[in-house]
């Protein structure tokens, strides 16, 4: 047997993810109650929480700095050089 308690979040992601629609629909019969336009606002897609590593080439693997030695200060460290 399965607890209450482990099958409630099961019931929950739905009502959840309907909450937008819900909140949209209820706001457009309000303002169709005082004869306004409700217009839903545009919402942003899902999006992975995950960004794939960038692929290096074996050029720039080479020419790439470690991470201590930001590429600024090391520019600035060759004007001093120069002069």
């Amino acid at each position: 047997m399965v607890c209450v308690a482990c099958l409630l979040p099961l019931f929950l992601i739905p009502v959840v993810n309907a909450l937008p629609y819900l909140f949209d629909l209820i706001l457009s019969k309000v303002y169709r109650l005082f004869g306004w336009e409700y217009r839903r606002p545009e919402r942003a897609p899902p999006a992975c929480p995950y960004k794939p590593e960038a692929k290096k080439n074996d050029e720039d693997a080479s020419e790439s700095k470690p991470l201590g030695q930001p590429h600024v200060a090391a520019a600035a460290t060759d004007d001093k050089k120069e002069e």
